[in-house]
């Protein structure tokens, strides 16, 4: 896609960014994880691996992605519906992966809702593999109103 731009995210995005996933199917938005506040920590915590794209000034993409020094978790991946099949997710895709590769980490996950059928497909249409083989357990640590 031409006037396509990839940078790294900052917390200066973070409405549009929100904005964006707020109007996206198939998110799972959860109070302090996607505040401000809980994106601006998982930016510090993750300075050279999150992306957003731009196409003509507008926010059009965005993808999430935190390491731990052994694995990469991707996170809340995101084109916007009427730009979708041009290239965008790919190459935030491949932003991420050139940041994955400079840490030195072979593998990585990611989650996807089982009812978010175009985030399914995309995953395995870029070589993802699904996950039978095991549970995903979840604990909250402190008191939630939701999850």
């Amino acid at each position: 896609m031409k006037d396509l731009t990839i940078r790294l995210m900052t917390a200066d995005d973070y409405q549009q960014v929100y904005d964006l996933w707020s109007i996206t199917d198939g998110m799972a938005l959860r109070g302090y994880d996607d505040s401000k506040e809980g994106i601006t920590k998982f930016l510090l915590k993750n300075p050279t691996s999150n992306f957003v794209a731009f196409h003509g000034g507008e926010l059009v993409g965005v993808i999430l992605c935190g390491m731990d020094g052994r694995r990469a978790y991707i996170y809340h991946t995101v084109v916007r519906t009427d730009l979708r099949n041009q290239g965008i997710g790919k190459a935030l895709l491949q932003a991420v992966y050139g940041a994955i590769d400079k840490e030195g980490i072979k593998k990585s996950g990611l989650l996807v809702m089982k009812h978010n059928d175009i985030g399914n497909t995309f995953w395995r249409s870029q070589g993802w593999t699904e996950r039978t083989d095991l549970n995903y357990y979840s604990f909250k640590n402190v008191e939630q109103t939701e999850y």
